[in-house]
């Protein structure tokens, strides 16, 4: 499958099925991305260090992060505040894939001390409420720091686990601060079905659409005023500045750090809210291969699915062949 952003996009949502290749007009960014070293947006992180951490002064700080919690230099924030005698922190934790990123899909990395900094850290994965809020109280923090990259859609696990740690955060009388990133697809709209409550999982816990067009610190606000409203957790963001929300990831001078093993590029989050559907039938999304949920195929599907599907004439989105090995 080929496609032109601004064309799938356009489309209403249309992401679409099968396999992915870069577009023959070779992108659709508004503007050029910026050089090397060049970042135009200032991330939660950047700005929170900028003000010399005063956010966390005087509290006992624990992170939720992954491999993409890193500065504009790819050095990870908790590498950069644990020397720094501007911050305290005791603890980290861990969601799916785990803090370091070592586990695949479904796993976790369990409780152990890291060995580049000898902080302990604490596994969040498929904990929730009150257990959750037990992780947070044995961990001595004060103030909760959350900094991950999403993906954009609802079914990308960290979103949940921001949504379930905001909760524990209040159970266990914590403080919570959200460190703003990009959606690398844009804000410009939701798009696809809003959950059906009565299907909600740690795929989706709440009624959101599909495609949410919201950053972090956006979803931190709703879940805590329309979901977590009856008890609330004592909510602080910290907003990244110089991203527009017609920004895909590639333009805003940002490295990317794959959020989990199966997201390698910015081009794999844009297909990925309709891609990774298909993980529900018996059709392989090219997990293992160098483009997962850019492949879909089955034994018995051959050249005939792609030309149906170009049949179609889904704007913005072409269909080729291809033949893997998941």
């Amino acid at each position: 499958m080929s496609l032109s952003r601004r064309g799938l996009l356009a489309a209403g949502g249309a992401v679409g099925a099968l396999a992915a290749t870069a577009a023959g007009t070779g992108g659709a960014s508004a503007a050029p991305a910026p050089g090397k070293g060049q970042s135009r947006v200032r991330t939660g992180f950047d700005r929170l260090a900028a003000d010399g951490y005063a956010l966390l002064k005087g509290q006992k700080v624990g992170v939720v992060t992954n491999p993409t919690g890193i500065t504009s230099d790819v050095r990870h924030i908790v590498d950069v505040m644990h020397p720094d005698e501007r911050v305290d922190l005791v603890a980290v934790f861990g969601p799916e894939h785990g803090f370091r990123g070592t586990a695949q899909a479904g796993g976790s990395e369990g409780r152990y001390d890291d060995p580049t900094t000898g902080l302990p850290v604490y596994d969040t994965y498929l904990k929730s409420g009150q257990p959750l809020a037990d992780v947070f109280t044995a961990s001595g923090v004060d103030t909760i720091v959350f900094d991950i990259q999403d993906a954009g859609a609802r079914f990308y696990t960290y979103i949940w686990t921001l949504y379930d740690c905001m909760e524990a955060a209040a159970l266990a009388g914590k403080r919570f601060v959200v460190l703003d990133r990009p959606n690398p697809v844009t804000g410009r709209a939701a798009l696809g079905p809003v959950l059906d409550p009565a299907f909600a999982t740690f795929v989706g816990r709440r009624e959101i659409a599909q495609a949410h067009g919201m950053t972090v610190t956006e979803l931190a606000l709703l879940f805590n005023a329309e979901f977590l409203a009856e008890r609330p957790v004592d909510l602080r963001i910290v907003k990244m500045s110089g991203w527009k929300r017609s920004d895909f990831f590639d333009t805003t001078g940002l490295p990317w750090v794959p959020p989990s093993p199966n997201m390698p590029t910015p081009d794999t989050a844009l297909v990925y809210s309709g891609t990774c559907l298909f993980e529900g039938t018996n059709l392989s999304e090219g997990r293992g291969t160098t483009r997962p949920f850019e492949l879909l195929g089955a034994e018995g599907i051959d050249h005939r699915w792609a030309a149906a599907v170009n049949a179609v004439g889904l704007p913005g989105v072409a269909f080729r062949e291809a033949y893997f090995a998941p």
